[in-house]
């Protein structure tokens, strides 16, 4: 990456951890004492950081995000259903009637996909139940990760975050119901970013003003 910025004609290149951008991107007091928590849930990545003092106080990153949460819907469905769907359709249940609690109304929704015995085009209701049950375990791989994140802080940082609680960022932070699902496993207080999907792009911005 630096050697293709440089061919590019960039003076200087740096690298900055995708956390820290985050944090910045969504205005976490990052060079303070006190310490900060973010989840960003990526496609191919979720990265969890406490930040203080300018730096990382504990970092976990598990290959568990958005893509993760698409295939295990098509998993689900196929081996529940007997119904083949592709990515789309599975990132569209994700979004339209997808939830990480069940909190909110229960919603449904007609696919269309391939019979997987014998091979005929298909259609299916889905309802939000479904959707829930098949993200449950990526899921509890993302809450782990969060979980661990926290052991591996001192404990002065986390009676930090009782009162700033964990922010989430990144794509996977649309899922209706994050924020409930973080915060009843952590016991600490979650919010969901107004932008979630540029915090990232904005705290890269912050690093070239700065």
């Amino acid at each position: 990456v630096i050697n293709s910025a440089e061919r590019a004609g960039a003076r200087k290149v740096y690298l900055v951890d995708e956390p820290m951008a985050g944090a910045l991107g969504v205005d976490m007091p990052v060079t303070e004492a006190q310490g900060s928590m973010i989840v960003d849930v990526g496609g191919g990545t979720t990265e969890v950081a406490i930040l203080a003092l300018g730096g990382p106080v504990a970092v976990k990153s598990v290959k568990i995000a958005g893509d993760n949460l698409d295939n295990a819907i098509i998993d689900y469905i196929r081996k529940n259903h007997n119904l083949q769907i592709g990515p789309l359709t599975a990132e569209t249940l994700k979004k339209t009637i997808g939830s990480a609690s069940d909190e909110g109304e229960e919603k449904t929704l007609e696919i269309a996909g391939r019979d997987t015995l014998n091979l005929m085009p298909r259609k299916a209701v889905m309802n939000s139940e479904d959707i829930r049950h098949a993200l449950e375990p990526a899921l509890k791989g993302i809450m782990r990760a969060v979980l661990d994140c926290l052991e591996l802080a001192p404990p002065e940082i986390g009676s930090d975050l009782l009162e700033q609680g964990i922010t989430v960022v990144g794509g996977g932070a649309l899922l209706p119901g994050l924020a409930t699902y973080i915060s009843e496993g952590t016991g600490l207080p979650c919010k969901i970013d107004d932008d979630p999907l540029t915090a990232v792009a904005r705290g890269t911005a912050r690093f070239l003003e700065d």
